[in-house]
């Protein structure tokens, strides 16, 4: 059997795996996402399973770009605008709260080097909208509440990330930092021309695709221009040294309030509507399942104590930097109830994002097995604990659905 049949052969089974569990969980009272990571360890075991691995170049080529382009395609810029003091307050300024704590939490309490502390803390800080805006769909959260958690997973994923990098070309010495300025100053630097970079790419792509769909009314054409942006937006931006992922939430979000209701025919939006929530729901199955498959349980049960270190500090900081920061975000804008922060901070799930990031690392880095066992730990815990517990703790909450 050739390799490219195999392929297809497994994509296929992986499919009708996904299909059956999206149709057994109409039934079980089970997110559709954690019952995916939940059949992917149950059959890893046995040989008849696909064998598709789990890479970062298939989570962070071939699967986020969809995935950040149908979330920020549907996010509407007047609720975005309304709420952009604490979505931009979590995404930024909590993802240096969040790996800066776990970082401390790690190297004193856990005895992990600072190079893999601030490293595990940078990856696993991203809270993966992979996993949180399929969970949100699916549980019907408040508007206001949906908008908060899913633009600052977005752009926590965007922040997230461009530590990681920074962070990883100090440890392995790629980073090219002017010795005369401080590394703290250079880094800041860097940090910055990444996400305004990322920004100006993912604008000048978005405005310059939505005015090429005012020029023809062909759904089709236009289905596979908005494609091209997504993945185009995140070569561009990544081949530029800017980041990719803020680039794609951009481009999603131009396209989908500018592009979208000016340019666009009614017959043409039902269409792309169309296209990007199955593509959404397609790659959401696919690295959902593989998560479960790829989970390696030898590993785990081996580094079991760092991964409860990873796990208290990955908690303690998002407590840290959600309960920390909304007094000082009640300053500037409408309050946030105190039931909403609880599910904010509880629905920070890790998901995809952070598994990419974990097996990017190269060989050479110090701890590298024991970062990628805390990942998948922490991973672990996390979409299955703190997955199916959201919706009894917005049910003891009572918090209303829509």
């Amino acid at each position: 059997m050739s390799t490219a049949h195999f392929t297809i052969t497994a994509l296929i089974v992986l499919l009708l795996i996904a299909s059956a569990v999206a149709m057994a969980t109409k039934w079980v009272p089970v997110p559709y996402t954690v019952a995916l990571v939940i059949v992917g360890l149950a059959i890893s075991p046995f040989s008849f399973r696909p064998a598709v691995h789990i890479s970062p170049d298939l989570i962070w080529l071939i699967f986020l770009p969809p995935l950040l382009f149908e979330a920020s395609w549907n996010l509407k810029l007047d609720s975005l605008r309304a709420n952009l003091i604490p979505i931009l307050s979590l995404a930024f300024v909590g993802v240096g709260l969040s790996f800066g704590i776990i970082g401390l939490i790690l190297h004193y309490a856990a005895g992990l080097g600072w190079s893999s502390s601030l490293l595990f803390g940078a990856l696993i800080s991203a809270t993966d909208p992979v996993s949180v805006l399929a969970l949100f769909k699916k549980l019907g959260a408040p508007l206001r509440l949906t908008i908060i958690v899913e633009a600052e997973s977005l752009f926590n994923d965007g922040a997230a990330a461009v530590v990681f990098r920074i962070l990883l070309g100090i440890v392995i010495g790629a980073a090219t930092f002017n010795s005369k300025v401080p590394l703290a100053v250079s880094s800041v630097a860097w940090f910055l021309l990444a996400t305004i970079g990322g920004v100006l790419v993912g604008a000048l792509i978005g405005f310059a695709a939505s005015a090429l769909t005012g020029r023809f009314d062909d759904h089709l054409l236009e289905v596979t221009l908005t494609t091209i942006s997504a993945y185009g937006t995140f070569i561009v931006a990544d081949a530029l040294y800017v980041s990719p992922v803020i680039a794609v939430v951009v481009v999603g979000i131009v396209i989908g309030n500018y592009g979208r209701r000016r340019k666009m025919s009614p017959n043409t939006q039902v269409a792309v509507d169309s296209f990007w929530e199955y593509a959404a729901f397609v790659a959401n199955s696919l690295v959902f399942l593989l998560i479960g498959l790829e989970i390696p349980l030898a590993l785990l049960l081996q580094h079991w104590l760092l991964i409860l270190w990873a796990i208290l500090a990955m908690t303690v900081a998002r407590a840290m930097s959600v309960y920390g920061l909304f007094p000082i975000i009640h300053r500037f804008t409408e309050r946030v109830a105190g039931r909403w922060q609880h599910i904010i901070f509880w629905g920070g799930l890790r998901g995809s994002l952070s598994i990419a990031l974990a097996l990017s690392l190269p060989a050479t880095v110090p701890g590298r097995v024991e970062l990628v066992a805390m990942t998948f730990g922490a991973v672990t815990f996390s979409l299955l604990l703190q997955g199916l517990t959201i919706s009894p703790l917005m049910n003891r909450l009572r918090i209303e659905r829509r």
